[in-house]
């Protein structure tokens, strides 16, 4: 999978889709992008602050440009969570773990342990064949019915 297919799956085709598999080049590729568009709002607004001419005060478009890259990170609030999801799922790990890590996340002392742990789990390569997920989304022709 491609970057613009990766980006036109999760944006168009499963936007809030919890349920099935995403492959770590899905993943990676949205994660890219995501990650592209913020830099790209945040060189634009720190270009508007920079060119004000008005002394110790931002610039209007300072806000302007931090309210529409606070917009997108908003609207990819649910992509980004259920991208996640269904990585842990082509994994064989339930959401639930996802749950647990994100929540072990905001405590202080174990928080940089869950995230490491969340990043290996991206990293890793998903099961091969289908799992109790779906089937396999590399190879989707060897459709098998799960624990049939």
């Amino acid at each position: 999978m491609g970057f613009t297919e990766a980006v036109r799956t999760v944006l168009t085709q499963k936007y809030a889709t919890f349920s099935g598999r995403a492959s770590r080049s899905e993943f990676w590729w949205f994660q890219l992008f995501y990650t592209l568009v913020l830099i790209a709002f945040l060189i634009v607004a720190a270009l508007s602050g920079v060119f004000t001419n008005i002394e110790n005060e931002p610039s209007s478009l300072l806000f302007i440009f931090g309210g529409i890259g606070g917009l997108f990170a908003l609207a990819m609030f649910l992509p980004q969570i259920s991208l996640q999801v269904r990585r842990f799922h082509d994994r064989n790990i339930s959401a639930w773990w996802y749950l647990t890590l994100f929540l072990l996340n905001m405590i202080p002392a174990v928080g940089p342990i869950a995230g490491l742990a969340m990043l290996v789990i991206t990293i890793l390569r998903g099961t091969e064949g289908p799992n109790k997920f779906g089937p396999d989304p590399l190879r989707p022709e060897a459709r098998a019915e799960v624990f049939a």
